[in-house]
């Protein structure tokens, strides 16, 4: 059976809650912090796991108490990555979160990022469904690998999300990735900043003419709307009462996505789902739903 290769980073989410971000000089306390399993590609891997559609974790684990920490992680849920231990240190990523829900993160990079040519080259390409990247592993000085490695297989169907990151990708390397037609999955802020623009749907436009595939954006509380080269159409957003903090939405909202088309869905019922999940995630603490919550949302 095929399965939805996710190709990217395991790390520890330190989720750090204060009343607001300190100026420089300032001196806060935070009301709290917990310690929690994440990272783009581990959130996204999650989501598709949830759905019950088969996928690999494909992410290097490093060393030190960060790497321990993933490890015993990736234990508890039954993973193992096919890449082979890295004496690196495992990164972090600092998660504040305001009052509002809103998450700003600051991330130490270590093993986890840096995606070397001989793991790729020991995937079955047989195996594989559809392939997910995030933008921070393409920005960093091994992400020519990946691009190199999705060239050799023009067949896969690639699923990009560079979130922010994407105006820091070397113009060249993103011209590369778009000749490979991947659809695309951005917010609204991303896409706008990206074409420089404050017109969404005209962005969406500037960028199928890039890739020549389906571009999904999501616009927080009006919900997503993709362009297929044809017309933009839109799904509305699920109601959120509450906002704990927007830690893993998009991710949580593109593994939906990648889970649907998987199963057979139309694009417009994998949005309507990843939009449910995607709202479900910014009401819990974390970027993870537990297999509970999650079946309560698609029940």
């Amino acid at each position: 059976m095929k399965k939805i290769f996710v190709i990217g980073s395991t790390v520890v989410d330190m989720i750090i809650n204060v009343d607001h971000l300190p100026t420089t000089k300032a001196d806060i306390h935070i009301s709290s912090q917990t310690a929690s399993m994440g990272g783009c590609a581990y959130n996204v891997s999650d989501t598709i796991r949830n759905f019950g559609t088969p996928n690999v974790l494909f992410s290097p684990v490093g060393s030190g108490i960060y790497g321990d920490f993933v490890r015993n992680g990736l234990r508890k849920k039954g993973l193992i990555s096919p890449i082979p231990p890295v004496d690196m240190d495992n990164g972090c990523c600092y998660c504040f979160v305001e009052e509002s829900g809103e998450r700003t993160f600051v991330s130490y990079h270590g093993a986890e990022y840096l995606i070397q040519s001989q793991w790729l080259e020991e995937i079955d390409v047989e195996d594989v469904h559809s392939v997910y990247i995030c933008g921070l592993e393409i920005e960093e000085t091994t992400g020519e690998n990946i691009v190199k490695w999705l060239e050799k297989h023009p067949q896969l169907p690639v699923f990009f999300a560079p979130g922010p990151r994407i105006m820091r990708i070397e113009p060249a390397l993103l011209n590369r990735l778009y000749k490979l037609n991947p659809i695309m999955h951005l917010n609204d802020d991303e896409i706008k900043e990206y074409f420089a623009t404050e017109d969404v749907e005209s962005a969406m436009y500037k960028m199928y003419d890039l890739t020549q595939n389906t571009v999904i954006v999501t616009l927080g509380s009006k919900g997503a709307a993709w362009y297929d080269g044809v017309a933009v159409q839109n799904v509305p957003a699920v109601k959120v009462e509450t906002v704990v903090d927007t830690i893993g939405a998009g991710d949580s909202h593109v593994g939906a996505v990648m889970a649907g088309l998987y199963n057979g869905k139309t694009m417009a019922q994998a949005i309507t789902d990843a939009n449910k999940v995607a709202a479900a995630v910014v009401g819990v603490k974390g970027a993870l739903l537990t297999q509970e919550e999650f079946d309560a949302v698609m029940a």
